[in-house]
């Protein structure tokens, strides 16, 4: 069965992107616009084997996702990665002292996503 990643980013345009990239590995991909939809998100399906996830976002952004996910007993354990315009080391350290695993920088190509994707999903 194909394992599922979570894409969340307020661009439709970067989900597409990064959903493309991931379906070409034989992926299942759901997606979300902001930190809030992926509750609504994580209460249809079954089970999400990784997520990626945008910083900047309205309602809920990926600081406070992260940081909920990760207190959260049902969703603690899985892989977060974040991909993001924002580039300066406050960010970084901030993203990844919240527990994400990895953190990529936009502007990124399809290459780089999958190899972040692969290292967590064999």
């Amino acid at each position: 069965m194909a394992r599922t990643i979570l894409v969340v980013d307020d661009s439709p345009t970067i989900r597409k992107f990064v959903s493309l990239a991931l379906e070409n590995m034989g992926y299942n991909v759901i997606t979300a616009s902001d930190g809030m939809e992926v509750f609504e998100v994580l209460g249809r399906v079954d089970n999400v084997d990784l997520i990626i996830t945008d910083l900047n976002m309205p309602n809920l952004d990926g600081f406070e996702l992260i940081k909920t996910l990760r207190s959260d007993e049902r969703f603690k354990d899985i892989p977060i990665i974040i991909l993001s315009s924002l580039s300066d080391g406050k960010s970084i350290d901030m993203g990844l002292k919240l527990g994400a695993n990895s953190y990529l920088v936009k502007p990124f190509n399809a290459k780089r996503v999958q190899y972040e994707v692969s290292k967590y999903l064999n």
